[in-house]
C-alpha cells in the first residue's frame, strides 16, 4: 500500500480519536446536557436544562427575593435562640423595626434552622454617638456558621471603623483574624450598612478529615470586601485556625464583651444555595 495513503489514514483516524476523546471529557464534565453531534455546529454548545427556577427579586435594593427564609422582620425573633443555651429564647431587643444587641445578660443568638452554603443579607447600624476605640468601638459579629456556644464558629468581623484604627484582619468586614477585607467601605455611625454574603460550608468525609476548606464573599455596602476567600478554619481570638468536621450550622449574631453602646440589625434574610 503506498506509504502517503497509510499516513494520512492514520493522521485521518487519530483526529477522529481526538475528537471522540474531547467530546467524551466535554460529556464528563457537562454530564447530562452535552449535545453529541457535530461540533463544528453551534448547537453542540448550547444547552436546554436545567431550567433555571424563575426567582422574583425585592422591589428594591435590599428587599427579600421569593425565595428568601426571613430571619427577621422588624417583629418577632420566632427564628432565634439562645446561642449559649439553644434552651432559651433569644433575648434582644427590639424596638422600631429593629434588633438591637441586650448587652445586660442576652448574649450571643443564633438562628434556630441552620444552613450549609447560603446568600444572606443583613443590614446594621452602629449609635451615632458610638464611643471607645479599636476593638472596643461598636463590636459585634456575623458568625457565618456556628460551631458552639460562645465566639465558636467562623466569624465576619462588625466594627465602627469609619473613623477607628485597629489591627486589619479584625476591622470592618473582616474575616475575624483571617481575612484582611479589600477596602474599608464603612459608613459613618448612625448609618445603616450592608452586608451580602456568599458563603460555601467546609466538606468533610465520613472520617471527619477536611476534604473542602470554607470559602466567603462579601459586599459591604456594596463594595466586594471578600472575594471567594478560603479560610483555615474557625476564627480564634487567641490562637491558630483550625477544622472540626460538622455539617449545617446556625447562622450567629455577637454580644461582644466591650464596653461601647450596643449596635442594631434589620432586615435579615438568606437564601439556602
Amino acid at each position: 500500500m503506498n506509504r502517503k495513503i497509510i499516513l494520512s489514514a492514520a493522521f485521518i483516524f487519530s483526529l477522529a480519536i481526538a475528537k471522540a476523546q474531547t467530546e467524551a471529557d466535554t460529556a464528563t464534565m457537562y454530564p447530562g446536557l452535552y449535545y453529541r453531534g457535530d461540533t463544528t455546529k453551534p448547537q453542540a454548545t448550547e444547552f436546554y436544562k436545567p431550567v433555571p427556577p424563575i426567582v422574583t427579586p425585592g422591589k428594591s435594593f435590599g428587599d427579600a427575593p421569593s425565595d428568601a427564609v426571613i430571619l427577621f422582620d422588624g417583629t418577632s425573633l420566632d427564628k432565634w435562640e439562645s446561642a449559649n443555651d439553644t434552651t432559651k429564647a433569644a433575648d434582644w431587643i427590639i424596638d422600631g423595626g429593629e434588633l438591637t444587641v441586650n448587652k445586660k445578660g442576652g448574649g450571643s443568638i443564633q438562628t434556630k434552622q441552620k444552613f450549609l452554603d447560603y446568600q444572606l443579607h443583613i443590614e446594621w447600624k452602629e449609635p451615632v454617638d458610638i464611643e471607645g476605640k479599636g476593638q472596643a468601638r461598636g463590636n459585634s459579629g456575623v458568625f457565618l456558621a456556628s460551631t458552639g456556644p460562645g465566639d465558636a464558629g467562623y466569624e465576619v468581623q462588625v466594627l465602627d471603623c469609619y473613623n477607628n484604627t485597629t489591627y486589619v484582619n479584625g476591622q470592618t468586614a473582616a474575616v475575624y483574624k483571617q481575612g484582611i477585607p479589600l477596602a474599608n467601605a464603612c459608613k459613618k455611625p448612625g448609618e445603616w450598612q450592608t452586608y451580602d454574603i456568599v458563603w460555601t460550608a467546609p466538606r468533610f468525609d465520613a472520617s471527619g478529615k477536611l476534604i473542602d476548606s470554607a470559602r466567603v464573599t462579601v459586599f459591604h455596602n456594596g463594595v466586594l470586601v471578600q472575594n471567594n476567600f478560603h479560610l483555615r478554619g474557625v476564627t480564634r481570638y487567641i490562637g491558630l485556625p483550625y477544622y472540626k468536621a460538622h455539617g449545617a450550622s446556625s447562622i450567629k449574631l455577637q454580644s461582644h464583651g466591650d464596653p461601647s453602646k450596643p449596635i442594631s440589625y434589620r432586615n435579615i434574610w438568606v437564601r439556602p444555595l
